[in-house]
């Protein structure tokens, strides 16, 4: 077939074809008021789940013996899986925390509250094997014996337990990034029968719930809600739109060094609400690659019956995507980002890539008006990073913007040159994507520039 790469030239036929469609949803910025809701929300949530329990039954067991063991056992562990509930809820892709939060936003809290869980069920554990020792006159190791050869409720939360500290720690920064992303993947879905095992031991056997039916019952809502959530969002959604599209891969083009662009076709694509800057997760219905789904930003807005995605070989899935073949299926799930036109504040903006990160902002700088007058920079260590440059410069050209390219090394080229480049960067909206360390420096000298944290938008590529 004829090559179908995307010609900037012709995006007018993209946006008349897009027009015909569903706009995308107007993901905008995360405000103060709405994160305040949230917190709120959440806080009484927390209020409720730990006190129901306890002025159901926990406080009035507190003057037996073990009692205070037991008594902040049982609280630390309600606190605990609370928090664990939180953290299914923002794994959910629950749109209407990703319009309040951000999806950089959902992702930071996620990370952020992860270890809580885990310290707070730990504490749990412990203070409980212990109210058990004092209450039978028994020494905690002779408890602990006692504990796995007579209660199989708790020897399973015991291996629940050790499966959420695992997670944990193969979860800390230093760890994650020398794990393939794949492999990190697959055990972290093992957290998910790690909370099916405690909450069923907890509802069954936590003092706070034994014998205490509406505490029972109330948890055991929460965590049917939380998980029709996630089978909506997570799962059916994802089905439902890759029945609907049924993309296949169409072409495989190499765009420079370990780069290639997939162009796909599929079914109905101008009804795909997508802005320019969102990303799906890709599923390649490929031997060896099915069963792993990886986040890749679309890299030019569809050109319906086409979309594209380019990608950098910076792992092992990556790298054998340049192998795929013609006629592969691929399922989608998405798309997510706030990174788009809707987070803008203020008239003029200013999109800053380093190396692949130009994919999220050539599609972003599509999707502006003609005539925004757009200033981007470009960062890349050598002029064979610089990917996608001769669309992004005619697509700046059609918008009456300007274009910068950084190349060199950061010592040759600091990140506050740009500074220079842009001298009103503090009047305009700054649009960031590129690695986490890019990405983090970046916001800095942005920040010192004097650019409105709320006008800061960011991409980072990562696990």
């Amino acid at each position: 077939m004829a090559s179908t790469t995307f010609d900037p030239k012709q995006s007018s036929l993209g946006q008349r074809a897009r027009q015909r469609g569903p706009e995308p949803a107007k993901v905008r910025a995360p405000s103060t008021l709405a994160f305040t809701a949230v917190l709120v929300i959440f806080g009484l949530g927390m209020g409720v789940a730990i006190g129901l329990p306890i002025v159901d039954g926990t406080w009035s067991e507190l003057h037996g013996q073990g009692g205070l063991a037991m008594f902040i056992g049982s609280t630390t562990g309600l606190a605990g899986t609370y928090l664990a509930l939180i953290m299914v809820i923002l794994a959910s892709r629950l749109p209407a925390l990703e319009r309040i939060l951000g999806q950089g936003g959902v992702i930071h809290w996620h990370r952020r509250l992860a270890p809580w869980p885990l310290i707070l069920i730990s504490i749990h554990a412990v203070l409980l094997t212990l109210a058990y020792a004092e209450a039978a006159h028994r020494g905690v190791l002779a408890e602990v014996g006692v504990v796995v050869n007579t209660f199989p409720h708790l020897v399973s939360a015991t291996v629940a337990l050790g499966i959420m500290v695992g997670i944990g720690l193969i979860s800390i920064r230093q760890i994650r990034t020398r794990i393939p992303r794949e492999n990190w993947w697959m055990l972290h879905l093992l957290m998910y029968v790690a909370l099916i095992i405690s909450f069923a031991h907890e509802v069954a056997l936590g003092p706070s719930f034994v014998k205490h039916p509406l505490a029972q019952e109330s948890w055991t809502v929460a965590w049917l809600l939380a998980a029709a959530l996630v089978i909506t969002y997570r799962v059916g959604i994802p089905v439902y739109r890759s029945l609907r599209h049924q993309l296949r891969v169409v072409e495989v083009k190499p765009e420079g060094d370990g780069v290639v662009s997939i162009i796909l076709k599929g079914r109905d694509l101008e009804r795909l609400a997508i802005a320019g800057g969102q990303f799906f997760e890709w599923r390649f219905i490929a031997p060896g690659m099915w069963w792993q789904a990886h986040p890749f930003t679309v890299s030019a807005m569809p050109r319906p019956p086409y979309l594209r995605i380019t990608v950098k070989s910076l792992g092992d899935f990556s790298g054998r995507l340049a192998e795929l073949k013609v006629g592969t299926a691929v399922a989608i799930e998405g798309p997510y980002g706030s990174f788009t036109r809707f987070a803008r504040r203020k008239d003029q903006v200013l999109l800053i890539a380093g190396g692949i990160g130009v994919t999220a902002a050539r599609a972003l700088l599509e999707d502006l008006p003609l005539k925004s007058r757009p200033v981007v920079v470009l960062r890349a260590s050598d002029d064979d990073d610089l990917t996608l440059a001769d669309e992004v410069e005619e697509l700046v050209r059609y918008r009456k913007g300007i274009l910068h390219k950084l190349i060199g090394s950061r010592d040759e080229v600091p990140l506050n040159s740009i500074v220079a480049l842009v001298p009103d960067m503090a009047n305009r909206d700054v649009f960031i994507c590129g690695s986490e360390g890019f990405v983090e420096a970046t916001v800095n000298m942005a920040q010192l520039a004097g650019v409105d944290p709320d006008a800061i938008h960011q991409e980072a590529y990562s696990i």
